[in-house]
């Protein structure tokens, strides 16, 4: 399971209707890179593939490739904006470490 919080819904459905993208879904990928092995891609998309993982929470849709799967699996895609920084972060469970910027992580 891949989990949505409310707070990261509210702001994923003012950009998409400050993009004029209401039918989008924000597609959350895991990539190669960074200094710790991988890293995490987010960008809307207009299109699904039968092979996505599609969570939906409160008409807002977040998909997820079969390859990036695996690794989110448990994660919690949260928005946070504080005095501690503004932002998209992921809390992954599958995670054993990251870097020192915190934008990267070994699996």
């Amino acid at each position: 399971m891949f989990t949505v919080t409310n707070k990261a819904v509210e702001e994923i459905r003012r950009l998409l209707n400050e993009e004029d993208m209401p039918n989008a879904v924000l597609r959350v990928r895991v990539v190669p890179g960074g200094c710790s092995g991988f890293s995490y891609e987010m960008g809307f998309d207009d299109e699904t593939e039968e092979s996505d993982q599609v969570i939906e929470n409160e008409g807002v849709m977040v998909a997820i490739d079969e390859l990036s799967f695996p690794y989110l699996e448990g994660a919690v895609l949260d928005y946070k904006d504080g005095l501690n920084g503004t932002g998209f972060s992921i809390n992954n469970p599958n995670a054993k470490g990251s870097c020192g910027c915190g934008s990267s992580f070994t699996a």
